[in-house]
């Protein structure tokens, strides 16, 4: 598969453990070294604003997809390539899926969750093929991780856990595994 985008759900929050927002960053340069466009969640708080801000430091591009409602949540990024303001949270999963060969999650709450468990499911109903790249930051997913090898074990899911989710430690690791 040809990467020349990824979207990437992440926390609008920073989160306590420094390595977070470290990795958010080294993700971004990443992306821009690569001369990947970033499609993210628009804001400019939290993970979401280290990783956009990184990747136009080293003039990346950046498509940020930001719901009305969320505008002044999570404070909307002015300084990016695109901004697309859309109606709702399902319309911004929607166009984030459409506009990005692979998805990468970072922590974050329930929002990030949300995203990756939709195109987990969207995967496994054959809606898309895309990998899924989980950078497990300090272990911040490996109660998830456990979880989701207990519905594998319990017969639950319909593939095979390998292809469809990739858990990685550093942005390196995720770069050196995508495609």
């Amino acid at each position: 598969m040809n990467i020349r985008s990824v979207a990437v759900f992440c926390g609008s929050k920073k989160g306590n453990n420094p390595l977070f927002a470290k990795h958010a960053s080294e993700l971004g340069r990443l992306i821009a070294m690569l001369r990947l466009q970033l499609v993210y969640g628009g804001g400019s708080k939290g993970l979401m604003g280290i990783l956009a801000n990184a990747v136009l430091e080293y003039e990346g591009k950046v498509v940020g997809i930001i719901p009305e409602v969320l505008i002044n949540w999570e404070s909307q990024h002015n300084g990016l390539t695109e901004l697309v303001v859309v109606p709702d949270m399902h319309s911004r999963k929607k166009m984030m899926y459409e506009k990005s060969d692979a998805v990468i999650v970072l922590p974050g709450g329930f929002g990030t969750l949300d995203e990756m468990f939709e195109m987990l499911t969207w995967n496994q109903l054959k809606l898309h093929d895309k990998k899924i790249y989980i950078l497990n930051s300090d272990g911040f997913y490996n109660h998830l991780i456990n979880h989701i090898h207990v519905l594998q074990k319990e017969n639950f899911l319909h593939d095979k856990l390998e292809e469809k989710i990739i858990f990685c430690n550093t942005p390196i690791e995720v770069f050196n595994r995508i495609g």
